[in-house]
């Protein structure tokens, strides 16, 4: 597990993007999106409160970090939710 933690506290944005699409493709249940750091949430059909909170927990659970409840819903944009991700992970 130690090796597993070093890997995601080593991540670039690009993997932290990449990890965050499937996250994404799951909790909109639409395989086919591919998001760019300029994707908001009006991009997404699917990406509405409810979804937006379900694709926080799954980050959280992912990538082992926890939000305060004012960061959940900060992030403008894809790109501003990877600077989250990776700011939680150091």
């Amino acid at each position: 597990m130690g090796r597993v933690c070093y890997e995601i506290r080593t991540m670039t944005r690009e993997d932290i993007l990449q990890k965050l699409t499937v996250l994404m493709r799951t909790a909109f249940d639409d395989a086919a999106l591919a998001p760019t750091m300029q994707t908001t949430s009006d991009d997404v059909a699917e990406w509405d409160s409810a979804n937006h909170v379900l694709l926080m927990v799954a980050i959280e659970a992912e990538f082992g970090v926890r939000f305060e409840p004012e960061e959940i819903t900060a992030p403008q944009d894809v790109g501003e939710l990877v600077d989250l991700i990776a700011g939680k992970l150091g």
